[in-house]
């Protein structure tokens, strides 16, 4: 059970990528190391090497299951993970290994998969321009986290193909607590069966995977007497602390706040503010600046703000957004995300994607106040579903006798607190105590934060404040913003440095 401040927090994330290698030899082969399931177990084991400059980079890859036992020893789930082992390497041992996991919850990996960080990508545009049907090129990932650790992209009981088993059901893991207990367990099934015990370890989440990270850090890393220590985690879109982007209510005045900055961005990028400034960064500067004192002051006051401060704030909210000023008056001062992505652009007849603002579509009721249909989540889907299955069977070989759920809104629906905090007074879901308590025990446990600049699910500027806040040291934390929105890797310039800053901070010592 996970001890901390909790709130219902249900991100469900999407993403999206590049990617792709030539398959050399499928050899299904049995997994020693697992005990036998009710559908048996078994490995689909393949060969390839990819070009990444003037280096050639053959590499193993393993579509596998692992049953996992409670403490009866019976079987009680069964995850399909599918792994990526550098070859020639003279110590595999001590070789980095990185567990990889987006978020959702009910979400697979498929997005970090290929849409990031595998050896094959989806070849992507660099501009915000949805794919439309197929065929969706799978192309060599340049970028790959293959060069710098060996990567293990986990899909949680209910996604892929991954499933509870015997008396147990799918929904028996769908929650907080045991979705974070199933996990460590099947993080330490795979170290013991593949002898990686003494290799450094990292953790990569997404989204609610974030979260999922932070439980993981309790139950592997702070484990009494029996931790696994961990060299760092890596945070995608960090939905740690929900306080910055739920406001749940009356008096949370930190989601106008910290998303301000993010509006401002989105206004630069289409275009809509009054004096289009001549440097973006130095504008976000003048904008973080007043969110955090001017702004921050006038919402605290409420109904007692005077008169000439309330159009004060609202002028300079009006430069800094693009909205209206008797717009902005009308709304307290407080914007609404769903409303600014409605509004800004309704004079062109679009509306923006909360993932990622600069996506625009049209919505049937131009008239609404709030999106209906996400231009980026609903158009980013169909490319990975069809991407990821079409490369299990064609290059990896898999043959299963079900199919690979890529998404389970079904798992997002039925998701369940922590259980120590099912009370009436229970509060926001704060994971970040967890990474605090492990940056004080293990010296050399660091965290790296990537954010995207467009992305009003987990707004950059609040994530800048959650990590201000931790009281984790300065050099166990890196704190990047990237041109992008939630998968910020979906634009390949972007996915290109996160990438490189990645195996930076998997290479400091």
């Amino acid at each position: 059970m996970i001890k901390r401040s909790l709130t219902v927090c249900f991100l469900f994330i999407w993403c999206l990528a590049m990617g792709v290698a030539t398959a050399q030899e499928v050899k299904p082969a049995a997994n020693p190391s697992a005990p036998p399931s009710p559908g048996g177990t078994k490995d689909f084991v393949t060969r390839h090497s990819i070009t990444i400059g003037k280096e050639l980079l053959a590499y193993t890859a393993v579509v596998g299951e692992t049953v996992v036992q409670d403490r009866d020893g019976t079987p009680e789930a069964s995850f399909c993970s599918i792994a990526y082992i550098r070859e020639g390497t003279d110590r595999p041992e001590a070789r980095p290994l990185t567990f990889l996991f987006n978020g959702g919850p009910g979400s697979s990996s498929a997005w970090l998969h290929l849409g990031a960080f595998g050896p094959r990508r989806l070849a992507l545009p660099n501009d915000p321009v949805i794919p439309g049907a197929p065929p969706y090129p799978l192309v060599d990932n340049q970028e790959t986290l293959l060069r710098f650790s060996d990567l293990v992209f986990v899909d949680p009981i209910g996604t892929g193909y991954s499933r509870a088993l015997g008396k147990k059901a799918n929904r028996d893991f769908w929650g907080v607590d045991e979705d974070g207990e199933v996990i460590a367990r099947f993080i330490r099934a795979y170290l013991t069966a593949n002898r990686r015990w003494n290799s450094p370890k990292y953790l990569a989440g997404e989204s609610y995977g974030t979260i999922r990270a932070c439980a993981l850090v309790w139950n592997l890393e702070l484990a009494p007497l029996e931790g696994l220590n961990l060299n760092g985690v890596i945070l995608i879109s960090a939905a740690c602390d929900p306080r910055t982007f739920m406001t749940a209510g009356p008096g949370n005045e930190l989601p106008w706040v910290t998303n301000l900055p993010t509006y401002a961005a989105t206004g630069f990028y289409h275009k809509t503010l009054p004096q289009q400034p001549a440097d973006l960064s130095a504008f976000l500067r003048q904008v973080e600046e007043f969110a955090s004192s001017e702004y921050l002051a006038a919402l605290f006051k409420g109904n007692s703000l005077p008169p000439a401060e309330q159009e004060a704030v609202a002028q300079k909210l009006h430069q800094y957004t693009g909205l209206g000023v008797d717009y902005l008056k009308r709304a307290h001062l407080r914007i609404d995300q769903e409303r600014f992505r409605k509004e800004l652009l309704r004079d062109r007849g679009l509306v923006m994607g909360v993932y990622d603002t600069r996506y625009t579509g049209r919505d049937p009721d131009e008239a609404g106040e709030t999106v209906q249909f996400d231009p980026f989540a609903l158009g980013i889907a169909g490319p990975f579903v069809a991407g990821l299955n079409n490369y299990l069977s064609a290059e990896l070989g898999v043959k299963m006798d079900r199919p690979y759920v890529v998404f389970s809104s079904d798992a997002g629906r039925s998701w369940k607190r922590a259980g120590d905090t099912n009370f009436v007074f229970a509060g926001y879901l704060n994971t970040v105590p967890d990474l605090v308590q492990a940056a004080a025990t293990n010296r050399d446990f660091r965290v790296f934060v990537a954010s995207g600049l467009y992305d009003l699910t987990t707004a950059y500027y609040g994530t800048k404040y959650v990590f201000d806040q931790s009281g984790i040291d300065k050099d166990r934390l890196t704190l990047k913003v990237y041109a992008g929105g939630h998968m910020m890797y979906t634009v390949p310039s972007s996915l290109q440095v996160l990438a490189a800053d990645i195996g930076a901070f998997m290479s400091r010592k």
